[in-house]
């Protein structure tokens, strides 16, 4: 140890001074998580109280928005949602999925916690587009296809589904081919693509095959519009011959490049 130079020695007690800067580093980014993680359970503490065990944040009332056809009651007894309940507890996906199960005429909805005790129903309901004659009875069909409700009156304004497939061997192969379901969504097609004018005049859409649908308006007058293919260029062609025939009852669109009108 005589040997040993003035740098070593110094360099020695710098060693023995206390443990390495990495020891120190990890050592201090422990007592840190350490201190961070107290701080985060004497928070936490408190905010979990908040939400699940006072009576600040219980779910209390609900509101309902948007019905047309249902009451706000009929819609909140669908719901089923559990007041009293911790209002962060509340299971909105399992209230929608409760709505559209129990009430068909239901569209869309949304379900929104509304702070601090409070659920809110954001209902949209179906438009009826069809209605099929069921004895006495009316069903609903929307823009889809959807047969959504049975109702004793008629809606006004909404025109009726004849489904009159006759017992041609076309119309046989058309119905096995398609079925039912397809050709009532053709018809919901064709009574959207109509003209706007013609829509509000339209009594009846019958449809005899996946090519021959028609439509009787309310003056009498008949519309041939065939598949509901190429809607849009059959309804300019509809407007531009009814402009040029308006005494004719009978318009063929079936083509929209070769119409048709007759009578008088």
């Amino acid at each position: 140890m005589a040997g040993s130079t003035t740098a070593e020695r110094g360099e020695r007690q710098r060693e023995s001074s206390g443990p390495p800067p990495l020891l120190r580093s990890r050592r201090a980014r422990l007592r840190a998580i350490v201190l961070l993680g107290l701080v985060l359970v004497f928070l936490g503490i408190p905010t979990v109280w908040l939400f699940y065990g006072s009576d600040w944040l219980r779910a209390e009332h609900v509101s309902v928005s948007g019905t047309r056809v249902l009451t706000p009651a009929q819609v909140k007894a669908a719901a089923e949602v559990p007041l009293g309940k911790p209002l962060i507890s509340v299971d909105t996906d399992a209230i929608e999925t409760r709505l559209r199960r129990k009430l068909p005429r239901i569209d869309a909805v949304d379900v929104v916690r509304s702070w601090p005790r409070g659920i809110d129903l954001k209902v949209v309901e179906r438009t009826p587009v069809l209605i099929v004659q069921k004895g006495g009875k009316f069903v609903e069909v929307d823009d889809e296809g959807v047969r959504f409700a049975t109702v004793s009156e008629a809606p006004k304004g909404v025109p009726a589904l004849e489904l009159t497939l006759s017992r041609s061997s076309s119309a046989a192969a058309s119905l096995r081919r398609f079925g039912e379901s397809r050709l009532v969504r053709e018809a919901v097609g064709v009574a959207r693509a109509v003209p706007a004018a013609v829509a509000r005049d339209a009594r009846t859409v019958k449809v005899r095959s996946y090519d021959d649908i028609s439509l009787e308006l309310r003056d009498g007058r008949t519309v041939v519009w065939g598949s509901g293919e190429k809607g849009a260029a059959k309804a300019r062609t509809l407007t531009a011959l009814m402009k040029a025939s308006p005494g004719a009852r009978y318009f063929d669109v079936s083509v929209p490049t070769a119409p048709a009108s007759s009578g008088s």
